[in-house]
C-alpha cells in the first residue's frame, strides 16, 4: 500500500505530464470551459438579488449593475475579435 504523500506526488507528475501533452486547442477548450462555467454560476449567485422579500433595490442600482456586466462583457469579446493590434493615427 502506498502512503497519501507519495500517491500525492505521483498523480501530481500525471496531471503535470497531461498538461503539458495537451494541444494549444485541447487546452483552449479546457480552460474556457471551466471559466464560462464560473460566470455563469456568479451570474445565477447574482441573480438570486433580484428577491425582493430580502433584499430592497433601486432600478438605478439594477441599472448600474448591468451596465457594468455589460461593459465587461464588451471589453472581453473585443479581445477575441482583434485580429491586429490597433495604432494611432491622426
Amino acid at each position: 500500500m502506498i502512503s497519501l504523500a507519495v500517491y500525492d506526488i505521483i498523480t501530481s507528475i500525471f496531471r503535470e505530464n497531461k498538461k503539458m501533452s495537451e494541444t494549444r486547442s485541447e487546452k483552449f477548450k479546457r480552460l474556457a470551459t471551466y471559466r464560462t462555467n464560473i460566470v455563469l454560476e456568479k451570474l445565477r449567485i447574482l441573480g438570486n438579488l433580484s428577491n425582493k422579500t430580502n433584499y430592497d433595490y433601486t432600478d438605478e442600482e439594477v441599472h448600474k449593475i448591468f451596465s457594468a456586466i455589460d461593459d465587461g462583457l464588451k471589453r472581453v469579446k473585443a479581445k477575441f475579435s482583434l485580429t491586429r493590434k490597433q495604432h494611432f493615427t491622426l
